[in-house]
């Protein structure tokens, strides 16, 4: 037995369905992922904290979830809307139903819908706020409730998804897929201060494959509490959430610009780009799968990459010592930045791709090389 639900946008769109997951209602802003797998991994990005995720994919479920496969340690997301969930799930790796999951997590979910002419309306109007019901069925009613929800502008989510105070992470890939298992870094290894603005998993888990002893930091820490740990470089996440939002966040990171590398992805990027002194903006219906395609404007080679954002930076508001080193080819978005005189770049997409393609691992190499070659110009004493 199922009960209904419906779907319905803030311009007054409703789509009908079948209740998932946690029976209830939830607001947030809806957006549309086309990966064909890793659904587990988008469930549990901490980066779709207030939004409604769409998966374009049309059968969702099907090799269940299993706790090594998360990203975080929870689920952030408001709702999850498919065209069919699988309820009886095959995979020898499988230890629940994508339903019994959204249920532990209180989650609500709606599956019957017809994704394809929701997503064909989302690209055309644009990301909306949305209301996922099972208990109220008045599409007049959810309209007014969406047109009376947070808007995603101006909305500080960073908060409720980081940690709330500093940790050691010492464990790389442990899944039976892994090619690598290296021990954990000695304490002669350069030192990584990763800001938490609701990093997965598998980025801490890719800074410990290069060598690097990792701790974990809160959004909220200070420049003071970050430098006092005394690291080789700077780390900044992923998160989800509106840039402009976070000014704390961006006193903390001026403060140490010139003192450490610092590598950025995603909203650690677009933080960037306000630190140096350029603009963010929403972009109609963001960037979110694991198959975009990014130009390298240094190499001239193509990578795919695996996406989650709603905001851009704005290239023309940066200054002249800050280049751009990436493109998005569907749009021409800013997909990467890096400054011209100091040891700082950034991108905007996922390098570890959990899910996704492997094509842009090489930048924690990248990052790995500029902490170790300022090591070293450090440890260099000056010719008498």
């Amino acid at each position: 037995m199922t009960d209904p639900a419906l779907l319905v946008l803030e311009d007054g769109r409703a789509f009908r369905g079948r209740a998932f997951g946690h029976r209830g209602e939830t607001t947030g802003e809806v957006v549309f992922n086309t990966s064909l797998t890793g659904y587990q991994e988008v469930l549990t990005d901490p980066s779709y904290a207030g939004q409604i995720v769409v998966m374009t994919c049309p059968h969702i479920g099907n090799y269940g979830v299993n706790e090594a496969d998360a990203e975080s340690r929870g689920l952030f997301l408001r709702g999850f809307v498919v065209r069919e969930c699988t309820r009886l799930p095959s995979n020898f790796r499988s230890e629940a139903s994508l339903e019994t999951y959204l249920l532990r997590h209180r989650v609500p979910g709606i599956d019957g819908v017809d994704t394809r002419a929701l997503t064909r309306h989302l690209r055309e109007v644009g990301a909306q706020r949305g209301v996922i019901s099972s208990t109220d069925l008045d599409p007049g009613s959810l309209r007014r409730k969406a047109e009376n929800s947070p808007p995603m502008q101006g909305t500080d989510f960073v908060r409720e998804v980081s940690i709330r105070k500093s940790e050691p992470w010492t464990s790389g890939r442990n899944t039976p897929f892994s090619f690598q298992f290296p021990p954990p870094p000695g304490g002669d290894a350069p030192l990584v201060a990763a800001m938490d603005f609701g990093m997965k998993h598998h980025i801490l888990r890719s800074l410990v494959e290069q060598g690097f002893r990792v701790a974990r930091v809160p959004a909220t820490a200070t420049a003071g509490e970050v430098l006092a740990l005394r690291p080789d470089g700077v780390f900044l996440s992923n998160g989800p959430g509106d840039p402009a939002a976070l000014p704390y966040i961006f006193d903390t990171v001026v403060k140490m610009v010139g003192k450490v590398p610092m590598f950025g992805i995603c909203l650690g990027h677009q933080i960037l780009g306000h630190v140096f002194g350029g603009r963010t903006f929403k972009l109609k219906f963001g960037h979110h799968g694991s198959n975009q395609p990014v130009l390298d404007l240094t190499t001239g080679k193509v990578e795919i990459t695996a996406q989650n954002h709603g905001f851009a930076v704005d290239a023309e508001s940066l200054p002249a010592e800050v280049k751009v080193t990436h493109v998005n080819l569907n749009d021409r978005t800013v997909e990467g930045l890096a400054h011209t005189s100091l040891p700082i770049f950034s991108v905007q997409y996922h390098p570890e791709a959990s899910p996704g393609p492997h094509d842009s691992m090489y930048l924690f190499q990248r990052f790995r090389a500029l902490v170790d070659r300022e090591r070293e110009k450090a440890a260099t004493p000056f010719p008498r």
